[in-house]
């Protein structure tokens, strides 16, 4: 198997982990009091975190001696991932409980486009021309899906998703760069969870609204779903540059949809769906001809 068969599979896997994510995040407001997107993002990260925990403890400190790989170099690209990915989380999380999942991520899902732009500008790895006009491709698709001349209620909350979308495009370039220095992945998942979930808690304890028992149990399957999507995506970039696995994050679209269509009748209108596969098309494009 090729290192880019390995990015696939760990590419759509990490898709469906954040569709789980995703409807998790959706469904905790169904059964209590509506939480905030802090609240929600510290119990995601903790999760993970713990997960994370495990994986590192068990196998990861053999495979990639942190003192060999741990340096000014590696500690900088770990907190841009850091900022960017918590940023990226907050904003999403906030659309999530806002708009429909399915529009919601694919906003989100302008972050393989973000990527390529961060990858060229941080890691001087050059997109191709076609890169660029499918960028321009996708943006034109993103109005689709904002539809900002029809929708004013909730034009920050689409915004928000979008703000998302930057945040994950920049912390997947970091990504990146840290698989090729050979930082450990599970260290990559560790460090990132930690860092959020601190970073959560002064938001969360200036707001806190008590959790019901099934709002727990929601938020640990959200966590769980994060931690598939976290490894998914940090073994995927790992194995492989964005250029030739990103386009593959797009199957998130048709899990979030599906699950969306499930459990919350949620069906996007026709300009939203146009929308999506003008993103998706931007993507198969800018990934084709090689």
């Amino acid at each position: 198997m090729t290192n880019r068969t390995k990015g696939i599979i760990a590419i759509i896997s990490s898709a469906f982990g954040f569709a789980l994510m995703a409807m998790f995040v959706r469904l905790c407001d169904n059964y209590g009091n509506e939480i905030s997107s802090f609240q929600k993002s510290f119990f995601r990260n903790i999760i993970a975190f713990a997960i994370a925990a495990v994986v590192f403890a068990r196998a990861g400190r053999s495979e990639h001696p942190l003192s060999r790989t741990l340096n000014a170099k590696t500690t900088l690209f770990l907190l841009i991932r850091c900022v960017a990915g918590c940023i990226g989380i907050f904003a999403n999380f906030y659309a999530l409980s806002k708009i429909p999942i399915a529009e919601a991520m694919a906003l989100n899902k302008t972050a393989p486009f973000f990527t390529v732009l961060f990858s060229w500008v941080l890691l001087k790895e050059s997109p191709r021309p076609r890169q660029f006009f499918a960028i321009l491709i996708a943006f034109a698709g993103v109005t689709m899906v904002m539809k900002p001349l029809f929708v004013v209620n909730d034009a920050f909350a689409f915004n928000c998703a979008l703000t998302g979308g930057l945040g994950a495009g920049i912390a997947y370039t970091c990504v990146r760069k840290l698989g090729v220095l050979k930082v450990n992945p599970a260290f990559i998942v560790l460090f990132f969870s930690a860092f959020s979930s601190l970073a959560s808690i002064p938001f969360m304890l200036s707001g806190f609204t008590p959790m019901t028992p099934a709002q727990i149990m929601i938020m640990l399957g959200a966590g769980a779903g994060a931690a598939i999507g976290q490894f998914g995506v940090t073994a995927a970039y790992r194995f492989a540059p964005p250029r030739q696995v990103a386009v593959y994050d797009y199957t998130n679209l048709v899990f979030t949809a599906i699950l969306g269509f499930m459990l919350f009748d949620q069906i996007p209108d026709w300009l939203s769906v146009a929308g999506f596969a003008t993103i998706i098309a931007a993507g198969i494009f800018a990934n084709s001809g090689r």
